[in-house]
């Protein structure tokens, strides 16, 4: 497969279902070699990969620990000998609760912090050897439009992926000597009825906030990932890009 990441690494955390698959498989379209890093089965991702004409593969991983994170570095670089890309996608987002910050437990805050914050840290520690023997890499952070909008009921979450923009601006300029670029991209509200029944609902009042009126879907993000993968953005580091359609705040 030729295109824009001709040969280029690229983990995706994450990147078994949902967006971290149309990650994957934008990846792969431009010609880019997948790892699929997952708790969950990456195989079925590969197969659509390998069906392009792609090449990839999957890690079980667990991101919030620190031996699994190394455990995929090294079958990445066993495969396919670098690391061009890390894309830090993984998170708890569908399997929190939401409802007033008092009523959140101890336990769900540090749960959702060791797998939102703890995993991204981990995940950049596990790939910089490589990425700092090559003199160059990209890192992408996901972060969430709803650290711009304050969404409430949902404080974890939200502080979760707030802290992901001031550790991407302090990793920019520590890595940039070597190379190696970090960058953080937001996306807004992607409805998935099947893991969030109330999506359908908030979508209507997102969409009336938003210069395009449209729901939006998991594919709007992959322009943006593939860019920030490839050379075109090689002096673009420490930034926090948000992908909302437009949306406004009251």
């Amino acid at each position: 497969m030729g295109g824009s990441l001709d040969g280029s690494v690229v983990i995706v955390t994450g990147g078994a279902r949902g967006i971290g698959r149309e990650y994957a498989l934008g990846v792969a379209r431009e010609g880019g070699k997948v790892v699929v890093a997952d708790l969950l089965d990456g195989e079925p991702v590969v197969a659509e990969i390998e069906a392009l004409g792609g090449e990839a593969l999957a890690v079980t991983t667990d991101v919030s620990d620190e031996a699994s994170n190394d455990a995929m570095a090294a079958a990445t670089i066993d495969r396919f000998g670098r690391i061009d890309v890390l894309i830090n996608n993984a998170a708890m987002f569908s399997e929190t609760t939401r409802g007033p910050f008092h009523e959140l437990t101890i336990a769900e805050w540090d749960r959702t912090f060791e797998v939102n914050v703890r995993g991204v840290w981990l995940a950049c520690k596990a790939v910089y050897p490589q990425m700092s023997a090559q003199g160059s890499g990209k890192i992408i952070n996901i972060a969430s439009n709803t650290l711009y909008k304050g969404t409430t009921g949902f404080l974890h979450y939200v502080a979760s992926k707030s802290a992901l923009i001031g550790l991407s601006r302090s990793l920019a300029t520590e890595l940039g000597p070597e190379g190696i670029t970090v960058n953080t991209v937001s996306p807004d509200l992607i409805p998935n009825p099947d893991l969030r029944p109330t999506d359908e609902t908030s979508d209507k009042f997102v969409v009336a906030g938003r210069a395009l009126k449209r729901t939006m879907v998991a594919e709007d993000m992959v322009g943006t990932i593939v860019f920030l993968c490839t050379r075109g953005s090689d002096f673009i580091t420490g930034q926090a890009l948000v992908v909302n359609g437009g949306a406004y705040y009251q």
